[in-house]
């Protein structure tokens, strides 16, 4: 039977010694506090504070098991092409969690045990969502550059709706192949840039903006401006100009599940635009420069591309293998 992963420091990559309070480095003295029986890797002030009250507001939206639907089951499987009979046997580690969406698919399509972490202290809501599954869970707050693991453990990395928002699209990457086994898997999806037109859009003008603003008198601009906005946004579908939504601050809510009632569909989309603009770092980038990342540092890519998983529901992926160790 599988066991965890053991915690490590994650600068000096030496053992670490849990007591009930922290994790204890004996040879540096450093202490990693255990808050809310989740481990702590990094500084709770940091740059993806916006998500920590992103998702701990917003814990159950992106649950299938809240929403009656499979959007995160079908995403987490297609874009992974992985058989959930055999995960089992793997070790797999989440890379940015957010609330637990794929977490919980995970915990509850498979056998195994599953490692996660997240920057934020969405960590916390994840941990919420999946407590009845939580002894198949090693969860912690650790930065993506610093994750508390020895390199090459892995079998398995998924990294979802993460790589874009980090300082370093590049180095995000190399973190992630250092965590993973020769011959174990990578699988990470990211925002495309679809030409020139990408960033002309509403987000990338008003982000500079709206990212300083203290989360919580953000997310009240957006309540209060959403009526309108879905009005605009879907009366502009209709008359088939699209293209000018861009120009409208609000998330593309043309690719929502069509079973949503008007309730779910106007909560999602304040989420999703509070999502849009509220990040400190929003890097967009071309499918053949991230398969690039990966081939240039040990890996062979099996796949990149768009892949759809949902309805108008789209991804750009790459997965890859890596074959040499680090």
């Amino acid at each position: 039977m599988q066991n965890f992963a053991p915690f490590v420091n994650p600068i000096t990559l030496t053992p670490l010694q849990k007591t009930d309070l922290f994790f204890e480095d004996y040879v540096t003295n450093e202490k990693f506090p255990i808050k809310k029986e989740i481990p702590r890797f990094c500084d709770e002030k940091n740059y993806s504070e916006s998500f920590g009250y992103q998702w701990n507001t917003f814990r159950e939206i992106q649950l299938d098991s809240k929403s009656d639907t499979d959007y995160s089951y079908r995403r987490f499987y297609t874009l992974t092409g992985w058989d959930p009979k055999k995960l089992g046997k793997y070790k797999v580690l989440e890379v940015g969690s957010g609330a637990g969406r794929f977490t919980e698919i995970f915990l509850n399509t498979t056998s195994g045990l599953l490692h996660s972490i997240d920057l934020s202290n969405a960590v916390e809501a994840n941990l919420e969502n999946n407590k009845i599954n939580s002894k198949r869970l090693s969860l912690a707050q650790a930065s993506i550059y610093e994750m508390p693991f020895k390199n090459n453990t892995f079998d398995k990395i998924f990294c979802f709706g993460v790589l874009q928002h980090t300082p370093s699209f590049s180095e995000s990457v190399i973190s992630l192949i250092n965590k993973t086994k020769v011959g174990g898997e990578i699988v990470v999806d990211f925002y495309p840039i679809k030409g020139w037109y990408t960033k002309i859009h509403s987000k990338y003008i008003l982000r500079p903006i709206t990212k300083r603003l203290p989360s919580k008198f953000l997310l009240r601009i957006i309540r209060f401006n959403i009526k309108w906005m879905m009005n605009i946004f879907d009366l502009l579908c209709f008359l088939k100009l699209k293209v000018f939504t861009r120009f409208i601050p609000i998330a593309d809510i043309s690719n929502f599940p069509t079973a949503l009632n008007v309730k779910e569909r106007k909560e999602l989309t304040i989420m999703d635009t509070f999502d849009a603009l509220s990040p400190t770092y929003d890097n967009p980038q071309r499918i053949k420069d991230v398969a690039k990342m990966f081939s240039s540092n040990g890996c062979e890519v099996s796949f990149a591309g768009i892949i759809k998983y949902h309805e108008n529901s789209y991804a750009a992926v790459v997965r890859a293998i890596k074959k040499t160790h680090t």
